[in-house]
């Protein structure tokens, strides 16, 4: 089976997307599929027998200048003019000009492919796929609209609240074209009701398929670091709960000695920041980024306990991953978190979102347990073990290409036929 995968932005270990590519393609192409990805900037890390072509955008976001002005000789199209104007006027135009652009490169090469797969850029282009006569079936990790209310809820201002409705603008087209592309996958049952809740899609028409964990991700040949808080999500996103996880780790600390680290790169004099200084716990948080796989899984297996404070979450790859390393967890009560943790005390400690007593207590009771910590540690790397698997999430979504392909063709061959008569 030939295979477009498209994603708008595939950047390394921070946010899921570029690790979904990555292991998806690999895996497939073990299965012996030829795999092409086609992706904006921040481009993705590929293993070996993956093809990948670059769609390049203005790359108005990336790290070291964000937001910057490019110069007058870098637009080459209105396409780049469009992008610029959206972002100049407080929107994000990753996804609807990504859409565009590789439409066209698509339409230089459809014989080229059995099956398109979008990685959630639902830009009204999408629906453009179908002209080239090719089938398409589309991955949405968790509707976006959960973010921006959770960011509505936080913002303190009138304008803040403006600025969040003009960055999300794209969830109109995106849930327009939600409602009218063909099959869709999603991570997780939770996600599946809420994409079918807030996107208004018919529930026959979306199909779970679980997230893998990497199998270098393994428990710890060294001891645990005594004390250790580890988290991992981005420090200045309210969707994720950090300032929840500070506030306890505070408390934590004013009657006991442990480290909070952070995998994370906050943004400098941003929130998280600032909430550190206020609760002059600064000797003891530590931020750590940019790390390579094998540097992760290390840091991911030193940690007495780890903490998901997340207020939602599509699936949370982190938490399945830290489970893998039988790290014992403190994980909140939210999204699809539950269904990837199990019951309640067996693998982790579930608790509600936001509420910054009951995961203090959380933590001080697992912290206080060397052996609940071991027993939660070997339930969650046993669950892993049992339930996910990216081997196995190819195979399901090679059944799930082929029977998309499979329905495109006979509903192509019906429209022949009725074209004929």
């Amino acid at each position: 089976m030939r295979i477009a995968l498209l994603s708008y932005r595939s950047k390394p270990h921070v946010g899921g997307q570029g690790i979904y590519v990555r292991r998806l393609s690999r895996e497939l192409v073990r299965l012996g599929h030829e795999v092409e990805v086609f992706s904006g900037q921040p481009y993705p890390e590929l293993d070996e027998g993956v093809a990948l072509t670059k769609v390049p955008s203005l790359d108005l976001y990336r790290d070291d200048d964000p937001f910057r002005t490019p110069g007058w000789r870098e637009f080459r199209d209105l396409i780049d003019v469009g992008e610029f104007l959206i972002m100049s006027t407080g929107g994000f135009p990753e996804p609807r000009t990504f859409g565009r652009r590789v439409l066209k490169v698509l339409g230089h090469r459809a014989g080229d492919f059995d099956i398109v797969h979008d990685n959630q850029t639902l830009a009204t282009a999408m629906l453009g796929i179908g002209r080239l006569g090719l089938p398409l079936v589309t991955t949405i990790h968790h509707p976006i609209t959960m973010d921006r209310r959770i960011e509505l809820a936080a913002a303190p201002t009138l304008r803040k609240r403006y600025g969040v409705w003009r960055w999300y603008g794209f969830l109109r087209m995106q849930a327009r074209v939600a409602r009218r592309i063909g099959p869709i996958i999603t991570p997780s049952d939770s996600s599946k009701q809420d994409v079918a809740r807030e996107f208004g899609v018919d529930p026959g028409r979306i199909t779970t398929i679980p997230l893998g964990v990497d199998e270098r991700f393994v428990p710890p040949a060294a001891p645990r670091v005594p004390g250790r808080i580890l988290a991992m999500a981005s420090a200045d996103a309210p969707l994720k709960g950090i300032a929840t996880l500070l506030e306890a780790f505070a408390k934590l600390r004013t009657e006991r000695d442990v480290e909070l680290v952070l995998v994370t790169s906050p943004k400098p004099g941003g929130v998280t920041e600032r909430l550190i200084e206020r609760l002059a716990i600064g000797d003891a948080v530590r931020f750590v980024s940019g790390l390579s796989d094998d540097e992760l899984v290390a840091l991911m297996g030193s940690a007495e306990v780890a903490c998901v404070p997340s207020l939602y979450e599509g699936f949370s790859l982190p938490t399945a991953e830290l489970m893998a390393c039988a790290t014992p967890l403190v994980v909140s009560r939210a999204g699809a978190i539950p269904e990837v943790v199990g019951p309640d005390g067996e693998c982790a400690d579930l608790v509600t979102p936001g509420d910054v007593g009951e995961l203090t207590a959380a933590l001080e009771a697992l912290l206080d347990d060397p052996e609940r910590r071991a027993r939660m540690g070997a339930a969650g790397r046993a669950r892993v073990e049992e339930l996910f698997s990216w081997h196995a999430v190819a195979e399901r979504m090679v059944a799930a290409y082929e029977r998309v392909i499979s329905d495109h063709d006979t509903h192509h061959h019906s429209r022949r036929n009725r074209a004929d008569r």
